[in-house]
């Protein structure tokens, strides 16, 4: 292997989340909530309100629908987002409240899975 093809490789191994992290991410419904929203999206982009106001809309709550959704945003602020950013699964600006989602294969064969087991 020629020393450009190993570090091509060297990249993409660093680049694809582990099992482990796969998995810890997947173990939360609102973020599998927040993946689905933007795997279908076309362009991968979303923002905070549009995704909270999806994630709110597949949450049964016993909460009025705006407190629920402004609930949503805080812990897609504080918790989820910030965790899927530490996965390498998405980028949030926070300046523009922005989601970018950064395709994963070994991620998303997982998640079309329990989009499937969960959304049917």
């Amino acid at each position: 292997m020629r020393e450009t093809e190993r570090e091509a490789t060297a990249i993409a191994d660093a680049c694809t989340p582990s099992l482990d992290v796969v998995f810890d991410v997947l173990a939360n419904q609102r973020r599998r909530f927040v993946l689905y929203h933007l795997h279908d999206s076309t362009d991968g982009i979303a923002t905070i309100d549009e995704i909270a106001a999806y994630v709110a809309s597949l949450e049964e709550s016993d909460a009025e629908p705006a407190e629920h959704r402004l609930h949503v945003v805080t812990s897609l602020q504080h918790m989820h987002l910030p965790k899927l950013e530490d996965a390498g699964v998405v980028e949030y600006d926070q300046r523009s409240e922005t989601v970018r989602y950064w395709r994963q294969p070994s991620l998303e064969e997982w998640l079309e899975h329990a989009c499937h087991k969960e959304l049917s």
